[in-house]
């Protein structure tokens, strides 16, 4: 088993600097005092020992996996084989690449939208089994699927405890609750984080659950931890974070397609591992998930290194020009990142294991939701805030000029060298995915810089704390929901509606609070708005 890296001769890294960065990091020996736990390769205030357990997986993940497996087979007899798992960022994201490769289902719930968790809600509950994930064991989001499903099973004459199973670390307040409701727990390793928790509990408890044979993802992860441990300049992992640091801080966007017979999605994955763990104290590495033929792979802005992802050494053998290249089996991928983001940390002199803003945003949101909530307008008309121009209603849905205009805002905030973020508060099981990824693209050319397309509240728990914390060189684009249909949260005094209303506007004034330039619409008709922001971008001349 093994990882090949390969990188384009056009316009590539500096060589020289790359080499000079892998010596320091083979001298010092950062791989082999990574494996064995060594804090102080993050400096002297990161408290980071007990995020390490990662590096050394196999005995805890072996455990999850018997343990799954076990209870798939009593529930599958019994005929349970609809798999949901609700959980956010790491939670979510590594098992939805897992259940991709593994071409299993595995329906995830990473929303707060109304309409997403209605449809949701309202399957087959009589074969369905609810894997409840949260690391802290206090994410509102995941506390909240919980007791929506929990009622739901109730009020579908099903006992919740038998097919609710939570997946947390040991002494949580939801541990506590789930035993007292008398549900399964299955614990975490506490010594790994959320966001590199691929290959624990949280990867692969869910999965396993749904069918797949994560004990070839173990295998294939095994396979290469003594390379990625080595101190050596053959260190794939050494090698990634090098040449990645080598374009620092100009080149700090990872432009992430994945190779044909690779569609995993796992530049879902690598988004939140890397900007998350790499976005705090102005510095910062933001990897975007982008199509082959997105125009960031045409156009090729200054600021982003294309990154292309496989299974084969064919795939790295011709990397295209400034291509870096990266094969590999997944599960040795999921150790490859994570080692590569620990070892940029190191480089980047910060903790990364850390996530000071996604906190930030979480209380602002906390805030909100104590206040009054935001007026919707009567008409389902867009509103704009923050924005140097009022966005008008027309009786086609929306005025085009004020579109143009809008588009025409947006290309002067973006910074030099910058990015825009398209924050979606909107269903993501709706028909808004395709039209968002033909309105992102149309931006990517309008603008000329690369464009970021993430759904609320789930990039929160990724690419958000990049947002707030990294380099100060985004602009944000919020599209808000207004028609979503009431959906009371259970044991709570607040609805679905109001949750993620709370969480767009507590991100924003934190976005706002830091100086990034913020537009957010809010619309009863988002198709509508959609279309008319597409045709606006298409309209304006290319940066």
């Amino acid at each position: 088993m093994s990882i090949t890296l390969s990188f384009g001769a056009d316009s590539g890294p500096d060589t020289a600097q790359v080499d000079a960065i892998m010596a320091r990091l083979v001298d010092t020996r950062v791989a082999s005092r990574l494996f064995a736990r060594d804090a102080t390769l993050w400096g002297p205030d990161a408290n980071v020992e007990e995020r390490l357990g990662w590096t050394d997986f196999e005995a805890n993940a072996l455990t999850a996996i018997v343990g799954a497996e076990h209870i798939r087979a009593e529930l599958h007899a019994a005929g349970v084989d609809r798999v949901m798992l609700c959980g956010m960022g790491g939670s979510s994201l590594a098992p939805e690449v897992i259940a991709r490769w593994a071409n299993v289902p595995l329906t995830v719930i990473d929303s707060t939208h109304p309409s997403f968790l209605t449809a949701a809600l309202s399957g087959d509950l009589s074969r369905t089994l609810v894997v409840v994930s949260s690391k802290s064991g206090s994410t509102i989001e995941t506390l909240s699927h919980r007791a929506a499903f929990a009622a739901a099973f109730t009020a579908a004459g099903i006992d919740p405890a038998a097919r609710i199973i939570v997946v947390t670390d040991p002494g949580s307040q939801l541990e506590a609750d789930a035993r007292s409701a008398g549900q399964r727990v299955c614990f975490a390793d506490p010594d790994v984080g959320g966001r590199f928790s691929a290959l624990t509990a949280f990867g692969l408890v869910p999965t396993a659950l749904a069918g797949a044979d994560v004990r070839e993802l173990l295998a294939d992860a095994c396979g290469v931890r003594t390379l990625l441990a080595s101190d050596t300049a053959d260190n794939p992992a050494l090698r990634l974070a090098a040449v990645i640091a080598a374009g620092l801080p100009d080149r700090y966007v990872l432009g992430i397609a994945e190779a044909p017979g690779t569609d995993w999605g796992l530049g879902s994955w690598i988004e939140q591992l890397v900007a998350e763990s790499t976005g705090k104290a102005g510095h910062g590495v933001l990897p975007i998930a982008l199509q082959d033929s997105a125009p960031e792979f045409v156009a090729h802005p200054a600021n982003l290194m294309r990154v292309r992802l496989g299974t084969s050494a064919a795939v790295a053998a011709a990397p295209g020009p400034s291509e870096l290249t990266v094969s590999g089996a997944l599960g040795a991928q999921f150790l490859l990142w994570e080692t590569a983001t620990a070892v940029l940390g190191h480089l980047l002199g910060i903790d990364p294991f850390d996530q000071p803003d996604v906190e930030s945003a979480k209380i602002a949101a906390r805030a909100v939701l104590s206040q009054d909530s935001e007026p919707v307008s009567e008409t389902g008309a867009p509103i704009l805030y923050d924005a140097p121009a009022q966005l008008l209603a027309a009786p086609s849905g929306v005025a085009p000029e004020t579109t143009v205009e809008l588009m025409t805002s947006l290309r002067d905030v973006v910074p030099r060298n910058g990015y825009l973020a398209i924050q979606a508060y909107l269903d993501p099981s709706g028909p808004y995915a395709a039209e968002l990824e033909v309105f992102r693209d149309a931006l990517a050319r309008a603008l000329g810089v690369p464009v970021a397309l993430g759904w609320g509240p789930r990039y929160l728990h990724s690419v958000g704390q990049l947002h707030k914390g990294g380099p100060a060189l985004g602009a944000f684009l919020q599209l808000c929901d207004s028609s979503a249909p009431k959906l009371e949260i259970p044991g709570s005094e607040s609805g679905f509606g109001t949750l993620i209303a709370a969480q767009s506007r507590g991100d924003r004034d934190v976005l706002t609070s830091r100086g990034r330039p913020v537009f957010a619409l809010r619309t009863g008709a988002p198709g509508v708005l959609i279309a008319a922001l597409t045709a606006a971008a298409r309209s304006i001349s290319p940066s």
